[in-house]
């Protein structure tokens, strides 16, 4: 690192499960564009190891990939875990816990770098769940920024549940969170288990109140998502936590969107190999006619129930609609293993290829080409943030099925807020009718009524997420601006 070539701006820690990585990841390539900063992303050795997959043998000069020493065995986990990929619940636990041992290794690599380079670099960019890297960042004379992969209104209803545990002091179902108006009603159903089970001494509670509550002290806050679509939660977050909050999404290849006829090496961003090859999708969607399919698929780990599977199936069928369903094995299954005929209604595959009315997508499918695609009319979906934003760039309603993390809150979000979404259901333990999944489907893909309301609306945050990219001479985006003034900040703020 002593030429200017390898000076390090800025140093990266993201928490290890791909829906970290992969922004992480798309927020550096953006800050490396704009800046010409050098910047180190640090993390365990197989969590680099996929990062460096992702870029397809095209490395890119100004961002390095570093090492931190983790051994999973030292801590209760199997060997050669290093993210959340297909880990049970309880062993995600494990993981969330063990990430706490990272502190040691990325103060000794931080360290590394100061001396290699006689000064510390601009600032260090760590997960809002690695508030460690604030006491690590200070210690060596530089500057935390937290960055929360999530959107503003999901991210504080995910940080104020977890710091405050609101629903321990009330006996009623709805209840009220800090940092959210009386109006913000939150409901129990809403919360994952090891949420609702939280008193402050479990295993979580250990883990996520001190990390956020340190992840309050950092010297400002990233946030994927853009000021024109989420106001009121960005306006929120910024009284919560007192810090300024830079909001720079959608952290998505910018070739998505601008021209959604991307070439395939921007496509395949997320680093995996599809079921079904993306050309095999185009021709498949190109035989519908607009806005007539619905796409399915719960993200990279989450799966439903056998039942909720059946049910769904069912309800499909009942609805006559064209479908993509990226479809894993159910709850209670080996999400690895090969997808059994028997956790769908007899013959379903057969008769949904047979009279083009659907197609299965076995574990992973290309999605911003599906999503981008004239056919796609609305998305069944887990309401992951990444996943969110694909959907809301391209115009494409949502039907919101939440499962874990702030899912949840990202659909209340979507429905009440921004009214381009209908929850269908939430978690894995609700009850679901294949007259329901018909109801919805056929609700939010009409085109009268509530159907045509959403699309409305979606188009409309569609163009300000459009608009928030934009980067021609003198015109700048909000977000563009917004990056621009982090800099700003951080270059003048550094001690």
């Amino acid at each position: 690192m002593g030429s200017s070539n390898d000076y390090i701006h800025i140093v990266m820690v993201p928490f290890m499960a791909h829906g970290h990585l992969i922004p992480f990841l798309a927020l550096a390539k953006q800050i490396h564009h704009q800046t010409g900063f050098n910047i180190a992303i640090a993390n365990t050795p197989l969590n680099i190891q996929y990062l460096r997959s992702t870029l397809r043998g095209n490395p890119i000069p100004g961002i390095h990939f570093l090492e931190l020493q983790f051994n999973s065995s030292d801590h209760g986990l199997p060997p050669n875990i290093e993210n959340t990929e297909n880990l049970s619940l309880d062993l995600i636990g494990k993981l969330f816990a063990s990430s706490v041992y990272l502190k040691t290794p990325f103060y000794e690599l931080l360290k590394d770098i100061v001396k290699k380079q006689c000064a510390p670099p601009v600032c260090v960019i760590a997960d809002v769940f690695f508030g460690w890297a604030v006491d690590v960042a200070n210690s060596l004379n530089t500057i935390n920024i937290a960055f929360s992969t999530g959107g503003a209104y999901g991210t504080l209803a995910y940080v104020s549940l977890w710091t405050n545990l609101p629903h321990r002091r009330t006996d009623n179902e709805e209840f009220n969170v800090p940092g959210f108006p009386d109006r913000c009603k939150f409901h129990v159903s809403q919360l994952h288990e090891f949420l609702r089970k939280a008193d402050g001494t479990d295993l979580w509670s250990k883990f996520m109140q001190p990390q956020i509550l340190s992840s309050f002290k950092s010297f400002g806050w990233l946030c994927n998502t853009v000021e024109e679509i989420e106001p009121f939660g960005l306006d929120l977050l910024r009284k919560y936590i007192k810090s300024p909050v830079w909001s720079i999404g959608p952290l998505l290849p910018k070739s998505w969107l601008i021209n959604s006829s991307a070439p395939a090496s921007v496509r395949q961003h997320a680093g995996k190999e599809p079921g079904t090859s993306p050309e095999k999708c185009v021709q498949w969607l190109d035989m519908h006619s607009d806005d007539s399919v619905l796409y399915i698929s719960f993200g990279s780990q989450n799966t439903i129930n056998p039942s909720h599977m059946m049910e769904l199936a069912t309800g499909l069928e009942k609805a006559g609609k064209p479908f993509i369903w990226v479809i894993r094995p159910p709850l209670g299954f080996d999400l690895k293993a090969e997808f059994k005929p028997e956790w769908l209604p007899e013959g379903f595959e057969d008769r949904m290829s047979g009279n083009n009315q659907g197609m299965l997508v076995k574990n992973w499918a290309p999605q911003l080409e599906i999503l981008s695609h004239r056919s796609t009319g609305a998305f069944l979906s887990h309401c992951g943030w990444n996943s969110t934003m694909e959907s809301l760039s391209q115009g494409v309603k949502i039907i919101g099925w939440p499962l874990a993390a702030e899912q949840a809150y990202n659909s209340k979000m979507l429905v009440e807020e921004m009214g381009v979404a209908v929850e269908l259901t939430r978690g894995v333990r609700s009850s679901i009718s294949s007259d329901k999944v018909k109801e919805v489907i056929e609700m939010v893909m009409g085109k009268e009524g509530k159907g045509r309301d959403m699309k409305r609306k979606v188009q409309e945050i569609a163009e300000h997420i459009m608009a928030a990219v934009k980067d021609e001479g003198n015109e700048k985006g909000s977000s563009i601006k917004a990056l621009d003034d982090f800099v700003s900040t951080i270059t003048t703020a550094r001690k």
